[in-house]
């Protein structure tokens, strides 16, 4: 419990640094700090849509943070949650324009299960090269983001059926037996682009709290994340558990991918690098500080930064760029967590003195007047 309040002491401080640094910069430049982040927050929450794609925006974010966290708790770090969120998208979207007439109730929990299975493809490997030969799963996810982008790339342009392609660079939408989006659900928020792939990120969060928790593997891949070693004294596989905790990761990934397929692009196309919300569920999982609750809180506060920055420089004449430099100091200070934690220790040191040396001044006080009564 202990653990978990300082981690939100440190995530709070670091959101807080994070915005007092843009508001820094603004002024330097000669923006007006209150004027920028009113405007951010009027963009991200004027509107039914605008909320609609802060939630759009939330969806991957939540489910490659998960697969980060599930890898960072087994003692990886899976920088390649971008490849294998490709590996789902891929799939997913050449697999449902491939059978139109397919009915929604099979195409869809099919389509799911195809993206995550190759997502969970996509992280095994570096996780059986890790455990068989000792192989940096830092190295291995790294390049094999580039693997997937180009062979991605390379299966739309080269290997897709013509009747499924729109042109060279992108493929034709998919049908409404694919679809993630739900009538009811883009009217309510005015034509955005959010699915039901939020509903089953949420779900994901339950899901993955339960197994990480409540079971059997989640204490296994625990134990083999804080001890190999004592972990295998127990009794428990250290390289099975390694490999099933990077297949979960990527896994989950994937249905990010999945789910960006087909809820909210409803189609693929040419990538010029790996798409972004892998490297952002990093940053969310980090600023979640291991807590599942906390990862939906950092998802939807990167979505709001995300979706309210588009509006800042027609509002306020801020650039968007100035919200990435608020989420990169964020992320500093979340790494740097220890200036905080040094900063919340002197902070509590300064309290405690006080506390003492009015202690002191009271006790002072009461031993002055008990001495003029005693005379």
């Amino acid at each position: 419990m202990v653990v978990q309040k300082n981690n939100f002491s440190v995530a709070l401080f670091s959101v807080l640094f994070g915005l007092i640094v843009g508001a820094i910069i603004m002024l330097v430049f000669g923006y007006n700090p209150i004027s920028g982040y009113i405007a951010l927050i009027s963009s991200a929450f004027g509107s039914m849509q605008d909320i609609g794609g802060v939630l759009t925006q939330m969806t991957p974010l939540i489910l490659t943070a998960l697969g980060f966290t599930v890898a960072s708790t087994a003692g990886f770090f899976n920088i390649g949650l971008s490849g294998q969120a490709l590996a789902g998208w891929v799939g997913a979207v050449w697999y449902a324009l491939s059978f139109p007439d397919m009915p929604a109730f099979v195409m869809i929990p099919s389509a799911l299960i195809l993206g995550t299975a190759l997502g969970a493809v996509a992280g095994l490997i570096p996780g059986w090269l890790r455990a068989q030969f000792g192989a940096s799963e830092v190295i291995v996810t790294i390049m094999m983001n580039y693997i997937l982008l180009f062979l991605g790339n390379n299966i739309l342009q080269n290997t897709m059926a013509k009747s499924i392609k729109e042109s060279a660079e992108t493929t034709k939408q998919v049908g409404h037996n694919a679809s993630l989006q739900l009538k009811w659900l883009t009217d309510l928020t005015q034509g955005s682009s959010v699915s039901t792939g939020i509903f089953i990120a949420l779900i994901m969060i339950v899901v993955v709290w339960f197994v990480m928790k409540k079971t059997t593997l989640g204490f296994e891949i625990t134990a083999v994340g804080l001890n190999p070693d004592a972990a295998k004294y127990a009794g428990v596989s250290a390289k099975r558990t390694a490999v099933v905790a990077m297949a979960i990761s990527g896994g989950l990934a994937g249905l990010a991918g999945t789910i960006e397929g087909l809820g909210n692009y409803l189609n693929f196309f040419t990538q010029n690098s790996s798409p972004s919300i892998g490297f952002d569920g990093m940053a969310v999982a980090l600023l979640g500080g291991g807590s599942y609750l906390g990862i939906l809180g950092a998802a939807a506060l990167f979505s709001v930064l995300k979706i309210g920055g588009l509006g800042m420089p027609m509002s306020s004449g801020v650039p968007f760029e100035l919200v990435d430099i608020v989420i990169a100091s964020i992320i500093f200070f979340v790494g740097a967590n220890y200036l905080i934690r040094l900063i919340q220790k002197r902070i509590k040191a300064m309290d405690e003195k006080a506390a003492t040396q009015d202690a002191a001044k009271k006790s002072a006080k009461v031993a002055s007047k008990q001495a003029k009564g005693g005379e």
